[in-house]
């Protein structure tokens, strides 16, 4: 029996890195999958997962949009017939535009993806996981919520907004039977990091490349995922209203500020 037998499972973001990665790994651990995305790469995680044998459906949507959400959400009730477990995945980067030069509409979009998408996708899920009295939600912050240094400016915001939401609704969720908890990536090799790494290739220093960590690599899409279906399955009954880093140690000092790669 896999970890994840028999529930159903919605994961945003599933359209590439650690989103699809999770997705094939939830998947081969017995889960029944809706994998979202704005993009047409869902579609791709979806027919990965299905030619292993797993089960999933695509749904492309806007995590920030609310009406969205809801049409996610209820396309896991409608074809699995509830909802075990919800990774609020999806995210964008903000870059690194200095602070004088951002604007409100670039921070709102940020926000608008990062932290209301998770807001919309716990609001949603809660009252289908208490009435059945369980439930597991994970979402994706970054260890640039945690200490400053990371990343630009409204992303950093965005995900300490994630924890503190994560934070703050496990004890709105007393007593149901519901947990909630975050994963805090450090640097992982994803499309939204393949700037980092392609200006490391020209400069010629990808060799520092994860250097400001204890493992003194970068990380892997499936190494998030691992976490992710921990959180998500039985065996963290007991874990609730945290944020996980995932990071080769990088947070345990913080040392990268001013240590560019």
């Amino acid at each position: 029996m896999g970890r994840l037998e028999g529930k159903s499972v919605i994961i945003t973001g599933a359209g590439s890195g650690i989103g699809r990665a999770a997705s094939l790994l939830f998947t081969r651990e017995g889960a029944k999958l809706i994998a979202v995305d704005r993009t047409e790469g869902v579609q791709e995680t979806v027919d990965q997962v299905r030619k292993a044998g797993g089960t999933a459906e695509a749904v492309m949507a806007d995590a920030g949009s609310e009406k969205d959400v809801i049409a996610y959400i209820d396309k896991a009730l409608s074809a699995y017939g509830k909802l075990d477990a919800i990774w609020a995945n999806a995210g964008i980067s903000g870059g690194l535009v200095p602070l004088s030069e951002q604007s409100v509409e670039h921070w709102q979009e940020i926000l608008r993806i990062n932290l209301i998408g998770p807001f919309l996708a716990v609001k949603h899920s809660i009252p289908h996981m208490t009435k059945q009295g369980h439930g597991s939600i994970v979402c994706t912050a970054s260890v640039a919520g945690l200490k400053s240094g990371a990343s630009g400016h409204p992303y950093a915001a965005s995900k300490a907004g994630v924890i503190s939401l994560v934070q703050t609704t496990a004890y709105s969720l007393s007593g149901t039977g519901v947990r909630i908890n975050a994963v805090c990536p450090g640097l992982i090799e994803t499309g939204m990091t393949k700037p980092i790494f392609d200006n490391a290739k020209t400069r010629g220093t990808e060799g520092k490349i994860g250097q400001l960590n204890p493992l003194k690599r970068a990380g892997q899409p499936h190494e998030l995922a691992a976490m992710g279906l921990f959180l998500a399955s039985d065996e963290a009954s007991y874990v609730n209203g945290q944020a996980f880093p995932v990071d080769g140690g990088l947070t345990a000092s913080m040392p990268y500020a001013g240590k560019p790669i």
